[in-house]
């Protein structure tokens, strides 16, 4: 019996190799990610090119690890850097403190801050890991500036600013689909998300729905049989 049971260890294995991959072959190959993923972030800037940060260190003050550092500066009058009165004159994230959890965003009354989907990056220093106002603001084009030690792919600069487009606020569902946001430079005036109602424009939104993007590319097992 004992034989038995060690050339059924092969059997296993043999069945694997002719039954169909589930791998993806990362990194040649990445699987989509959900539009508000949490990534590395980005400083935004109005259509007109100015910038949305105010430099009220809001951001800083939420953050629970400590990894934001603002100072904000007033705005020269002959040519302002933002709407307001202030500017943030320095801005910086120690990426070897934060853990995503969005808060900033949460807290940053002019939307000026937000997540990309970019997660794969990493740093042979320290100094790379604090990352600095010039490299956080989005460039002329509206599109997140990408350093040497990040994998960017086709079409994961896009929807930059997905986590702020969620809807119904506090849980008011007559906000659901509603625009309450600012326009972006290269984007305009993102649009809504339709949430759980039955108007949405998932091509506008980058929006998809994970449990089908899995199941063409996953073979799900019922009863021992792949289907």
């Amino acid at each position: 019996m004992a034989n038995l049971h060690f050339f059924g260890g092969f059997k296993q294995a043999i069945k694997q190799v002719v039954e169909p991959r589930v791998t993806t072959e990362y990194p040649k190959e990445k699987r989509p990610k959900p539009p508000r993923a949490h990534g590395r972030h980005v400083l935004n800037r109005y259509e007109d090119g100015m910038e949305k940060c105010i430099g009220c260190e809001l951001c800083a003050a939420v953050c629970p690890a400590d990894c934001i550092y603002v100072r904000g500066a007033d705005n020269p009058e002959d040519a302002p850097v933002s709407p307001g009165e202030r500017y943030g004159f320095v801005y910086e994230i120690n990426y070897l403190r934060c853990i995503h959890c969005d808060l900033c965003v949460e807290a940053c009354p002019t939307e000026a801050i937000t997540e990309t989907k970019l997660f794969e990056f990493s740093f042979t220093s320290r100094a790379d890991a604090i990352y600095t106002k010039a490299e956080l603001l989005v460039d002329d084009d509206g599109r997140p500036r990408q350093l040497p030690w990040e994998d960017w792919r086709a079409g994961e600069d896009l929807f930059t600013s997905g986590w702020m487009r969620a809807t119904s606020p506090s849980g008011a569902a007559a906000y659901e689909g509603e625009v309450q946001w600012s326009g972006e430079l290269g984007y305009g005036v993102r649009a809504a998300e339709a949430g759980q109602s039955g108007t949405r424009d998932d091509a506008a939104t980058g929006n998809f729905s994970i449990r089908k993007t899995l199941a063409n590319k996953i073979p799900v097992r019922f009863g021992g049989k792949v289907r």
